[in-house]
């Protein structure tokens, strides 16, 4: 079997530049699937420098990397997305359309 994506089905997505972590967690704000982990310094203090951007999905804890697009799914979950695989699969449209 073949399957084509549905048509005029929009989602809510951010781009992750690797600087926008509090805009990427403000953006998943309604969840807690979205969160900055800071890593241990060698002092054993937290740190966010040097942290990673992670995503709680249906298939565990994936991390985002720079550039990766963060996309709010249709039944409101969230998962990560490389960029060139969004920008085949989606075009951007007019907020309020």
């Amino acid at each position: 079997m073949k399957y084509r994506t549905r048509p005029d089905i929009e989602i809510e997505a951010i781009q992750f530049t690797g600087e926008n972590v509090d805009e990427c967690i403000q953006f998943g704000s309604d969840s807690t699937e979205i969160c900055w982990e800071c890593h241990v310094d060698d002092d054993r203090s937290l740190s966010k420098e040097g942290g990673r951007l992670v995503i709680e999905t249906l298939e565990g804890e994936l991390t985002v990397s720079p550039n990766d697009y963060i996309i709010k799914g249709t039944l409101g979950e969230f998962y990560p997305c490389k960029p060139e695989v969004f920008e085949k699969k989606y075009e951007a449209v007019a907020k309020g359309e």
